[in-house]
């Protein structure tokens, strides 16, 4: 919030908005016409109107930035179909005519940046006169669609790709992609649909279909959210299948594999009275059912290797309680973009029954819980920790049973540097086989191969000195570096007696890539990792090359 911007900074930026929207309606502004916009907490007093929403979708590249001013920019602005002016009202949180909350324009601000083809988003008040505040709605595209080639490397495995995808087709925020894919599990051919604002409602659609080298998935997916802390009701429905082959993990290999047919359905209702003293609480009524079918795979003798088939129905209640308390950063886990971490609480809880009357093949509580927790201790520091717990009490015993827990801490030293530890554990009880809790180069252990150790228990953590350069080449990747230590091990029987390897460690340094004007990944990974530890057939150097949502 701006809430401390000086008046007269107010002033000339009213004036410049204003004066645009007014040439590109043909029209001259008056500086008289632009009057000092009182704080946010003043107009809120008042009872101020908002009155004009202007929206500005603006296009990749700036082309009245000299940097940008080049023929190249301009050829990919031209290609490119700005978001629909409708796209970006519909996500707002106002309209013209409503009491002004600088509430609802930070939380707008929020789902705008939230979308995957929008690089970032302001929304603030630029004009104010007779006790309406106009508001302008500032957001930026980024390049949205992929046709081309793919690839990624973690834990020594490739992963190779064909993508032709919109995340935003024709500007107007509706996700198209043909994809076909091949990594250590399979070979994918996939199509698929999402469409944000189906209608121009807060309904969101996904329908997918992926025919596979190992069987097919199909899904189809209805989902009215609580968009927004205020929002007052929620609904689901949702169906998917997916028939394929899996496999166990043990050192980095495939050890066995089984057949996996799998169904899904479930519908909820959710409801809440919205945001009260800066708390929202949601409950929320479902059914559920969820059929794993598993059996062994042709040809296959290691058949004392697959699951159990389960067969699981139940009614459920949720609740839900969040804190209204978020902040904006900028270098924590991206590079020179807008980042909205949440610092408040939030507890979310789920219990269900299935039992044999409702089509289960057995009688078990279905339970969940998550609590999360993020604040500031220091004007430089920021805390964020968070834990989880979901499984079945079949009788008077857990089945399948996990419960999680994480510590992420932020130092920022200066502008460009910053001391990053996080510290994740889990512990699993009487797991199903085809709940693995692994731990190797594709969840955190860089230096070692993918899936490499297996367990009922593990913890893995991290520590990282991270930079932020201000190199912007050619104004398409911000660029960062880091420097990292990997430390973890699993506890613990697995199915397949292999002795337990104990701690395991790895040192790595890696450059960080900020895809600034792409909506098809958030950081690209380039590390390098050692292994420290382990058996002697481990490659004494690993090479990662993927795409995170996180430095």
């Amino acid at each position: 919030m701006n809430s401390s911007k000086p008046v007269v900074q107010r002033m000339l930026l009213s004036f410049l908005v204003l004066a645009s929207a007014s040439v590109a309606a043909g029209q001259a502004v008056s500086p008289d016409s632009v009057a000092s916009i009182p704080e946010p907490t003043e107009l809120e007093r008042q009872g101020a109107l908002i009155g004009e929403i202007l929206i500005h979708p603006e296009n990749i590249f700036d082309v009245d930035d000299p940097h940008e001013n080049r023929r190249l920019y301009k050829v990919a602005n031209a290609l490119h179909t700005r978001t629909q002016p409708y796209v970006i009202r519909e996500q707002l949180l106002f309209k013209s005519g409503d009491h002004y909350s600088e509430r609802l324009l930070a939380e707008s601000e929020r789902i705008l940046r939230s979308a995957r083809y929008l690089y970032d988003a302001s929304v603030r008040p630029v004009a104010y006169h007779d006790g309406v505040v106009d508001v302008a709605v500032t957001t930026h595209d980024v390049w949205t669609l992929n046709p081309g080639v793919s690839f990624s490397r973690n834990g020594g495995e490739n992963s190779t790709g064909f993508e032709l995808e919109d995340l935003n087709f024709l500007g107007t925020g509706t996700d198209i992609s043909v994809v076909q894919k091949s990594n250590v599990d399979r070979d994918s051919t996939l199509i698929e649909y999402k469409d944000r604002h189906l209608l121009g409602t807060w309904v969101n659609m996904q329908a997918a279909y992926a025919s596979n080298s190992d069987g097919s998935l199909e899904s189809l997916i209805f989902d009215r959210p609580f968009y927004a802390l205020d929002a007052r009701w929620a609904a689901t429905l949702a169906f998917a299948r997916n028939e394929r082959t899996d496999a166990l993990y043990d050192l980095g290999e495939a050890v066995g594999e089984y057949r996996a047919n799998t169904r899904f359905a479930t519908a909820s209702w959710g409801w809440s009275r919205g945001l009260q003293d800066g708390w929202t609480k949601r409950w929320t009524i479902g059914a559920t059912f969820d059929e794993n079918e598993f059996a062994p795979v042709v040809g296959d003798l290691t058949t004392a290797l697959v699951p159990e088939s389960r067969t699981l129905a139940y009614p459920w209640i949720g609740f839900e309680l969040i804190q209204d308390h978020f902040h904006k950063f900028v270098n924590r886990d991206q590079i020179g973009r807008t980042e909205d971490f949440y610092l408040g609480t939030r507890f979310s809880a789920l219990l269900g029954y299935a039992s044999e009357s409702y089509g289960a093949d057995r009688n078990a509580v279905i339970f969940a819980a998550n609590i999360g927790h993020g604040r500031d201790p220091s004007e430089r520091t920021t805390l964020v920790l968070s834990s989880g717990v979901k499984g079945r009490l079949e009788g008077a015993s857990f089945a399948n049973t996990v419960l999680d827990a994480s510590a992420r801490y932020y130092v920022k030293q200066s502008e460009r540097r910053l001391f990053f530890t996080t510290l994740e554990a889990s512990v699993g009880r009487a797991l199903d086989l085809d709940t693995q809790l692994l731990l190797g180069g594709d969840n955190g252990l860089r230096g070692y191969p993918l899936r490499y150790v297996s367990g009922d228990a593990r913890a893995l953590l991290t520590i990282e000195q991270r930079y932020f350069t201000d190199w912007y080449p050619w104004r398409l990747f911000r660029v960062g570096a880091a420097a990292f230590i990997d430390i973890g091990r699993t506890w613990g029987d697995n199915p397949f007696g292999t002795p337990n390897p104990g701690l395991l460690k790895d040192i790595g340094i890696g450059l960080r890539f900020g895809n600034s004007r792409s909506g098809l990944g958030n950081i690209i990974h380039v590390d390098l990792a050692f292994p420290l530890d382990g058996t002697s057939d481990i490659e004494s150097t690993q090479i990662l090359v993927e795409t995170k949502h996180r430095f």
